[in-house]
């Protein structure tokens, strides 16, 4: 690892030891092949809470299960055993909907609707009353960064895809949801616009919603969960906070300094970086011992920082202690 990794801990939320999200032991098998007749566990005696108010991050390779997870609980799949609760209710449990919002990895909407358009339909079906809806769709259309004139004139044929992934976030956001689930809602996005849905996200957290997501990309992760969980080959096999996953392996010791032999200093400093006579690097052994050394060539500490392994190395860790070196 090169410097530090910079991590926003959001491990410590406000919100109310409740459960939005319970899972005991749900697992989920697909029948292949031309007779059916060959078994796919997709989903393994998964247990998990997600407490109310929290922002989830689920992670995991493709194939993983994170969608099936995601639409087991939406109810959209069936579990093959094990059971749920949502908002407090069994999975599948109708007067649950009215309360979750959803964005689906690849959303397809009727494309002869303009997004405007689109926001009236989806709220029509959650029989919002017209003068809400006046009101609530200017402001969801603002949220997430679509023009008045795009959403109102164009079709959604003519979106781009990160057009119309931020109006699938208008539209899992029409009924002012307490649980939304995303799953992938960076795809398609540009920097910016990833940038625009981590707010968004990190807005409804704030806000006291409960947002599980699913996602490929852990340095957003890292900026916007409270809790994290991966899974593996259909199987959950940590879930915490970042501080209580990443703080607990092995740590570091990246030092900022001035003079010294360059030679003994490279010894200590596998990828020593000079700028001048300012040097810079992760040291190799205890750092009393380093400090020490430094003494004795006249060399000046200038920093000495403790880090921690960031959020990949730590799921690329677990993936290689569980020999899965593939998506596939």
């Amino acid at each position: 690892m090169n410097g530090t990794t910079a991590i926003v801990d959001r491990s410590t939320p406000v919100y109310t030891i409740n459960t939005a999200i319970e899972t005991y032991q749900l697992g989920k098998v697909y029948r292949t092949g031309f007779w059916l007749d060959r078994k796919v566990e997709s989903l393994k005696e998964c247990t998990l809470e997600v407490f109310q108010g929290e922002t989830f991050g689920l992670l995991g390779l493709n194939g993983a299960g994170k969608t099936t997870l995601l639409k087991t609980l939406l109810g959209i799949v069936k579990p093959t055993s094990g059971k749920g609760l949502l908002l407090g209710k069994p999975l599948g449990d109708r007067s649950v909907k009215q309360k979750i919002g959803y964005l689906p990895e690849n959303p397809y909407f009727y494309d002869f609707l303009t997004g405007w358009e689109l926001l009236e339909y989806t709220a029509g079906l959650f029989e919002i009353p017209r003068s809400i809806q006046k009101q609530r769709i200017p402001e969801l259309l603002e949220l997430v960064g679509l023009t008045h004139s795009a959403a109102k004139k164009k079709q959604l044929r003519q979106y781009s895809k990160g057009m119309v992934q931020r109006v699938g976030m208008a539209q899992a956001l029409i009924n002012d949801p307490e649980l939304v689930f995303l799953d992938e809602p960076m795809s398609g996005l540009d920097p910016l616009g990833r940038k625009q849905m981590r707010e968004i996200i990190i807005s409804l957290g704030d806000a006291g919603k409960t947002v599980f997501f699913n996602s490929h990309v852990l340095s957003e992760v890292e900026q916007i969960c409270n809790r994290v969980g991966i899974l593996a080959r259909g199987e959950l096999i940590c879930c915490g906070t970042l501080s209580e996953l990443l703080t607990n392996n092995d740590k570091y010791y990246y030092a900022v300094g001035r003079g010294g032999n360059r030679e003994i200093l490279s010894r200590w400093i596998g990828n020593i970086d000079y700028h001048d006579d300012i040097w810079s690097g992760q040291i190799n052994g205890e750092p009393q011992e380093f400090i020490g050394t430094l003494n004795l060539m006249g060399a000046e500490l200038l920093s000495l920082k403790q880090g921690h392994a960031s959020l990949e190395e730590f799921f690329m860790e677990q993936m290689e202690i569980r020999g899965i070196r593939s998506s596939t």
